[in-house]
C-alpha cells in the first residue's frame, strides 16, 4: 500500500504511531484529529484503522475495525484493497475475542478469500499465518 508522506492525515497517523508506545492517549488524540479532518474514504480508512489500535475495549476496537473496513470498501483508492485481508482478520479476531464464533468464522473466511492479494513477503506471511491460526481456533 502506498502512502503519500505529504498527506496531512497520513502525517497525523504517523505521529500517532510514534506516541503509541509512550502514551496511547496522545496517540488517540492524533488519530481522532486525523479522523475528524479526513476528507476521503481512504483517509477515513487509515484513521479508523489506527483508532482501532488504541481502543480500551475489544468491542470498541471491533467497531473501529469495522469502520475501517467500510471506509476501505468505499474508497476509490486501489491500494486500499491490499488491506482487505488484514482488515477482515482484525474483525474476525475481535469477534473471536467476544466469543462470537459464527461471525469470527465468517470473517476469517473473508480474510482468506482476499489473501491472494497479499505479497509473498514478511507482512503477507504474517497475515496468512494469522488467518490460518484464527481458522484453526474457531473451527
Amino acid at each position: 500500500m502506498q502512502f503519500d508522506p505529504d498527506n496531512p492525515i497520513i502525517r497525523l497517523c504517523a505521529e500517532g504511531i510514534n506516541h503509541e508506545g509512550e502514551s496511547k492517549e496522545a496517540a488517540s488524540k492524533l488519530y481522532h484529529q486525523a479522523w475528524n479532518e479526513a476528507t476521503t474514504s481512504f483517509e477515513k480508512f487509515i484513521a479508523a484503522h489506527y483508532l482501532a489500535r488504541v481502543q480500551p475495549s475489544v468491542a470498541e476496537k471491533l467497531q473501529w475495525d469495522k469502520t475501517a473496513l467500510v471506509m476501505a470498501l468505499q474508497s476509490n483508492d486501489e491500494s486500499a484493497k491490499a488491506a482487505y485481508p488484514s482488515l477482515y482478520l482484525n474483525i474476525a479476531k475481535g469477534y473471536e475475542d467476544l466469543n462470537d464464533l459464527v461471525n469470527a468464522r465468517q470473517h476469517y473466511q473473508l480474510a482468506l478469500s482476499f489473501s491472494e492479494q497479499l505479497k509473498e513477503d514478511g507482512y503477507g506471511k504474517m497475515i496468512r499465518a494469522g488467518i490460518a491460526a484464527g481458522i484453526g481456533r474457531v473451527e
